[in-house]
């Protein structure tokens, strides 16, 4: 499919469609897809409801008066499922990426890009929300397919304030896992000019996600998202993918024709027109197929009519169509499970010995090292404490070597709510002359305790004469 040219044009015809979505002139090609309501669109469209009702409701809920989710960008803190990480938890958060990451690879190594077809926000919106607001519009509702003519300058509008609330209501709801449900309620209250930074991102939000679904579309899958290219190191020849059975359907031929000669497939052209990203399955495994199962429900739906078994269009693999044995078990399928093992628990026994609280010595400004009056070398540095727990907490400080240094708080012993960060600075006094048979330097180690007993030591160096 190369698309119509001039033939006074300049440009070069394309030998073969580039992209679904671009006709051989390079103009934009409009999918507009028939619904085939089969076994799996009905299963896509309640696993579909559950993941837009999960998404809405998931920074309303709470564990020990946290979020459950919130990604406060601003103030660097990062919470899960009641758990607040920090940038000092770098390692954390690194493990829980990995995780997901090879989660991703293990998913995709035994069952193709079920994500995509499944679990994709851009796919659950677009093919569940957006896609049903076109049909209702177009009056193709419940079938999908090009509309019937082009839409009267009324439904235009209509359907572009239809767009224009989901859009912001999803934009809203993607605002809160960065502020909170109990911010944005109060900012949505407010003037913009009393916040125009958020309601900044609100906007540009809104304005991304009309764009992408009015627009972009089925584009972002093929063109924008990078796991579609990445798939094909994530797949092997017995990863589980939406096929085309070969062997059973050819030769084509129209209408139902019999004998040894003819194939399954009668070319009705029904897979084809239901695919939300404009292909053909029996072009065999292709970089824009994001496994929705439309060309499968159609299928079976044609062969029920004619009195084929179903299955000509299938979830199987390239080894199984070529009658290969199948077998989940083989190196990556092992490899890319003990990875998640690992990496999750390398986490999870981070995550249960997390300290109560943080404590990072810095240096101060000024002079490195100062003698008093007394004769005592002299050192100050700066604390950087944050209490992560729940209640408010004191701290006490000692010197645990050497035994002829001392250390105190500058000030009085600090005292610190739940999560709040605070600099503190501290003075570690010693004998003039213990630095100077060590080239002036020797490390000492301090320790910090709260009320509840948890400890941390630090180590310092302290200057002086060498």
């Amino acid at each position: 499919m190369t698309g119509h040219i001039d033939p006074n044009s300049p440009l070069i015809p394309a030998q073969e469609m580039v992209l679904p979505t671009l006709q051989g002139d390079g103009k934009r090609r409009w999918i507009n897809p028939a619904l085939s309501t089969g076994k799996y669109w009905k299963r896509r469209r309640l696993l579909a409801y559950g993941l837009i009702a999960f998404f809405v409701t998931l920074p309303h809920l709470r564990y020990a008066g946290k979020p459950l989710v919130l990604l406060d960008i601003v103030s660097r803190e990062f919470t899960f499922f009641g758990h607040t990480f920090y940038p000092t938890d770098s390692g954390l958060l690194l493990l829980l990426m990995l995780t997901v990451f090879f989660s991703i690879m293990f998913l995709t190594a035994v069952g193709g890009r079920l994500w995509c077809g499944w679990g994709c926000p851009q796919t659950v919106y677009l093919e569940f929300l957006f896609r049903p607001i076109d049909r209702l519009f177009s009056g193709t509702i419940g079938k999908g397919g090009k509309p019937r003519g082009t839409l009267n300058a009324a439904l235009r509008v209509g359907r572009f304030v239809v767009y224009l609330a989901c859009c912001m209501f999803l934009a809203h709801t993607f605002l809160s896992y960065f502020v909170g449900t109990d911010r944005l309620a109060q900012w949505m209250r407010l003037s913009p000019w009393q916040h125009p930074s958020a309601f900044g991102v609100m906007a540009g939000a809104t304005i991304g996600l009309m764009y992408n679904f009015m627009f972009f579309r089925e584009q972002l899958c093929m063109v924008a998202c990078p796991y579609g290219r990445f798939q094909s190191v994530m797949l092997d020849r017995k990863s589980l993918i939406v096929t085309y059975d070969i062997h059973r359907g050819e030769p084509r031929h129209k209408g139902k024709a019999t004998g040894p000669s003819a194939g399954d497939c009668i070319d009705c052209g029904h897979c084809t027109a239901v695919c939300p990203t404009g292909i053909d399955i029996r072009n065999g495994l292709q970089m824009e197929c994001i496994h929705c199962t439309q060309c499968i429900d159609a299928c079976d739906a044609i062969m029920h009519r004619i009195d084929k078994p179903a299955g000509l269009i299938r979830y199987s693999s390239q080894d199984a169509l070529e009658g290969k044995k199948h077998s989940w078990v083989r190196p990556r399928t092992l490899i890319y499970p003990l990875l998640v093992l690992v990496t999750s628990t390398l986490f999870l026994a981070l995550l249960t010995t997390k300290f109560a609280f943080d404590a990072r010595v810095l240096s101060s400004p000024g002079a490195p090292y100062a003698i008093n009056s007394a004769r005592m070398l002299q050192n100050n540095f700066r604390v950087r404490l944050r209490n992560r727990t729940d209640k408010t907490e004191t701290y006490a400080i000692r010197m645990l070597g050497p035994a002829s240094a001392s250390v105190q708080w500058s000030d009085e012993a600090p005292t610190l709510k739940p999560n709040e960060s605070k600099l503190v600075p501290i003075m570690i006094t010693a004998p003039v002359g213990m630095t100077a048979a060590n080239h002036g330097k020797i490390e000492a180690e301090v320790q910090i305790t709260d009320q509840t007993g948890n400890e941390r030591k630090i180590s310092v160096m302290l200057l002086g004469p060498g």
